[in-house]
Formats: structure tokens, C-alpha cells, sequence
């Protein structure tokens, strides 16, 4: 009987050490990582039992570096591409971000181009949005153009999945003259460029702008 009591005793000492021991072994394969950013730079730091290679974390700041600074990118998008480098390393990444706006909140650089948000935004400036699909009217924001590519507008208004982006700058602009024939004549005429003001899908929207 006390042999039987032993046995099971050593049996349940076993599985616990068994167990203990798978539980290290994973996590010496399981990190951490933070994506620290500001919108411009990045730095990435890892959390584990062990030291991971410098090389890997070397490849996330080259990754997450690119990651922040393309349109298309989210927060989903970043982690997910931080775990596919941890796993070509064999180690399960938990991944966060943090940034000036919070957790897993993803800033983005953008840089105005012309003067349609003039005396608000100059021409050149440069810009950190937020991306978020959380916008109200009155917000600065940056959005895709079908025609013009990313542009920097006021949001005017939210009609259900449209929005009116509009310029800060009412001023027309001349920016050339052009010589016609008409009715017999010859004519110089102006040639006038009103700032852009346009409906877009609400999805258009990258982000607010937050720092200029």
C-alpha cells in the first residue's frame, strides 16, 4: 500500500516536472516585442528569457520602419509582419505599439504639397497624422485622391459613406495665361487654379493630423 502511495507521488512529481519543463522550453521560443514610434523613427525592443538575436531585431526596425511610413499600413498589418520575423527565428512574437498617442495607436508622416491649407498649413510642411477612422467634422485629415494622390483637406462634412474635404485656402490662384483664337481673334486669357474641394468614400481617409 505505502509502495503504491510512493508511486503516485513520484508519478505526479513527474507529469509536474514534465510540465514545468515544456513550459520553460516555449517560452524561451515566446518574445515580447514593442514597436516604439513616433511617426518618423522606430525603435523595437524584446522581451524573453533569453537574449534574441541581434539580427532579428535589426530586421523589425528595417520592417517597421517601412510599415510606418506606407499608407496602406494598419496596426494589424505591423504586428503581423513583426511575427512573420520572429517565426523565421523561431520564436512566437507577442507584438504591441506604442507611440505618443497610445497603444497600438500607428502614427504616419505626410508632408504638404502646395497651398490649398494656406495660412493654416504651408506648402512643404510637415505633418504627423493619427491613423483612425475616427474623424469628426472640423478635423484636418489626410486622405487618398484617386487623381492626386494622399492630399491634405479640412473635413467639411460626413454624408453616410462620403465626406467632404475642403481647402483652407478660398483664394484662386493664377498660374499662367494662354493665347486663344476666337471669333476672328486672337486673346490672352488667365489661367486660374482654384483650390481642390472634393467628396470622397469615408474609407479614403487615412488619419486626423495631429502635429504640424
Amino acid at each position: 500500500m505505502k509502495s503504491n502511495k510512493w508511486l503516485i507521488i513520484g508519478l505526479i512529481v513527474l507529469i509536474a516536472a514534465a510540465a514545468s519543463a515544456f513550459y520553460v522550453v516555449e517560452n524561451l521560443h515566446s518574445v515580447g516585442i514593442t514597436v516604439h514610434t513616433n511617426g518618423t523613427s522606430v525603435n523595437v525592443k524584446a522581451s524573453s528569457f533569453l537574449p534574441v538575436p541581434s539580427a532579428m531585431i535589426t530586421e523589425m526596425n528595417e520592417k517597421a520602419l517601412v510599415d510606418i511610413q506606407d499608407e496602406d499600413s494598419t496596426v494589424s498589418s505591423v504586428k503581423a509582419d513583426m511575427q512573420a520575423i520572429a517565426k523565421e527565428y523561431n520564436y512566437n512574437a507577442t507584438v504591441k505599439i506604442q507611440s505618443q498617442f497610445g497603444t497600438d495607436q500607428l502614427p504616419m508622416p505626410a508632408t504638404v504639397n502646395g497651398t490649398s491649407m494656406v495660412p493654416t498649413l504651408q506648402d512643404g510642411q510637415s505633418l504627423i497624422l493619427l491613423k483612425t477612422d475616427d474623424f469628426k467634422v472640423g478635423d484636418i485629415v489626410v486622405a487618398k485622391h484617386p487623381d492626386y494622390g494622399l492630399i491634405v483637406k479640412r473635413l467639411a462634412a460626413i454624408n453616410g459613406t462620403m465626406v467632404y474635404l475642403k481647402s483652407d485656402n478660398t483664394k484662386t490662384e493664377v498660374v499662367g495665361t494662354q493665347t486663344i483664337y476666337e471669333d476672328g481673334y486672337y486673346q490672352v486669357v488667365t489661367i486660374e487654379k482654384t483650390p481642390l474641394n472634393t467628396w470622397l468614400p469615408r474609407e479614403n481617409v487615412i488619419g486626423v493630423v495631429k502635429g504640424y
